[in-house]
This record gives C-alpha cells, structure tokens and sequence, in this order.
C-alpha cells in the first residue's frame, strides 16, 4: 500500500472511531518550543539521579533508578522527584488538539506517559474523563483511580455515561500524582496483566474490534512491548505505528507478532500528512 493510501485509510478509521490513538514519550517532541518535561525514559532517569544518588550501574535504567530511591530515600521522595519533574504544565501539540477533536463517540485514546497535555486538550469536551494506573504500594488492592474532568474521582460506573476515555495505565502527574515508575510498581502490574486484572473494563470494551495507532512509542525493552500488547489484547487483528529510524531486533519481532505495520517516517512528517497542522489553523481562525 502506498503512503496517500494508508494515510487515507488511517483517517477514515479515525474519523469514523475505529482507530485507538496509543501515545508514548515521543508525541512531546512536537510541542512547539520544547518541552518543559522530560519527553523519554532516559530523560527521566537523569532527573531522577540529579536528585538523588543512585549507583552507577543502574543510571541507565529509570525503573531500577525508582526503584534505589524507594527504597534508600523512600517512596515520598520518588513521588516528590516525579512531581517536581513533571510540575510544569505542557501545552497541548496540534496532535492533542486533533485527537480531542474527533466526534465519534465512545472514543478511547491511551496515553503512556505522565504529563498532561492530552489531558488538557479534552478539556474543550463535554463528557469524558480518565482512568489512570495506581501504584499498589500507596493504594494496595486497587488497580485504577477514575476521574471527572474538574479533577474529581468518579466511581466506575460514570465512565459508561463519557463519550471519550483517556486512559493512563502508567498514571499521570494530573489530577492526584499517580505514578507507576518503579520495579515495585510494574512487577505487580505485570504478575496480573496476562489475566488482564489491571485492564479496566471500560477499556477492555472500548478497545474491542478496534484498530491502534501507536505515535511517539518505542518497543525496545519488555516493559514496552507487555503494556502495548495487554492494553490491545483482543482488539482488531490490524495497527500501525510510525517507528522512524532503524528497528531493534525486538522491535522488528513484536511488530511481525503483532501484525502492526510500520510507517517509517518522523512523526511531526506523519502529523503534516494527516493534515493535523492545517486543521488546527483552520480551527484557531474559525474562532
């Protein structure tokens, strides 16, 4: 299939619902003057160690870097360290925009980073919120949090009645800073996540039949790889990705396993394409 024939089919799906937008880290390279957070794994872990003295061997390694100040420095100053790096407001990228934007109802769109831009974005919507990961060592037993647009926790239930979820499985800074960051936090995840227990219900119907885009993701290690895999368990057997730049050998095979197509190209040349940037300037002059 040529580009102008994918890009035609990924839109219809968007625009008729059919597509789930999955976010990594990346999709922060497009915020427009640079990002005020950190935007990747390896970003984080330098915070992280400019904070608080880990051993050398780990510096590379943001969960086992969390996990060395959980357990030295305690679990308050890691979340003080997540709090203070991602504190700072990031404005919502035209993708944001874009996505928010869509009309079809119910919409689900899954977010894997902590800041709040995509958060941000929906708040020009009527009815949805979000259902963020908790870490079982502050709240043990409980897998997610829900809540309402105003920052509110809402019980379960109300998350039927939204037409667009946003679903953070890694947690977010906003509204109550929950973080899944260290080995703790995924081991447990993890143990439970092939039975699909942390996987909200809601999102495990909305996902249903469904295809994934994959924007600003990577899957070089295995923690990437499980939750891109769980979160689209029993989904549409079709995805895409925009993965600019050589694959990794694991990458190439969760790709093929995962029957997701590669769209080799950067993503801020993806977003142009689709029209994105065009559509947010037709937007702002309307208004």
């Amino acid at each position: 299939m040529d580009t102008n024939a994918l890009l035609n089919e990924i839109t219809q799906h968007l625009e008729e619902g059919g597509v789930v937008p999955y976010l990594g880290p990346g999709v922060l390279d497009l915020v427009p003057g640079g990002c005020p957070v950190p935007k990747s794994p390896e970003e984080l872990v330098k915070r992280m160690v400019a904070k608080s003295s880990v051993p050398f061997k780990i510096r590379g390694n943001m969960t086992a870097t969390a996990q060395y100040i959980e357990n030295f420095k305690h679990r308050k100053t890691l979340v003080g360290i997540m709090e203070e790096a991602f504190a700072p407001s990031v404005p919502p990228t035209p993708l944001h925009q874009h996505l928010a934007r869509i009309v079809r109802k119910p919409l689900l769109i899954v977010d894997a980073w902590y800041d709040n831009a995509m958060e941000t974005a929906l708040q020009a919507r009527n009815l949805w919120g979000q259902v963020q990961g908790v870490s079982q060592s502050e709240h043990f037993g409980t897998w997610v949090h829900y809540f309402r647009p105003n920052g509110m926790q809402a019980d379960p239930f109300e998350a039927d009645t939204w037409d667009t979820l946003l679903y953070k499985p890694m947690g977010s800074i906003s509204p109550a800073k929950n973080f899944l960051v260290s080995d703790t936090d995924f081991v447990e995840v993890l143990t439970e996540i092939d039975i699909q227990t942390p996987i909200p219900d809601i999102v495990q119907q909305l996902r249903s039949g469904r295809h994934f885009l994959f924007l600003g993701c990577r899957f070089r290690n295995q923690l990437e790889r499980t939750f891109a895999r769980q979160v689209m368990k029993r989904s549409s057997d079709k995805h895409w990705a925009v993965l600019p730049g050589e694959l990794t050998k694991n990458e190439a095979r969760f790709l093929e396993e995962q029957n997701i197509a590669r769209i080799d190209m950067p993503l801020d040349v993806f977003v142009q394409l689709l029209g994105v940037e065009e559509a947010s300037e037709a937007m702002a002059l309307a208004v």
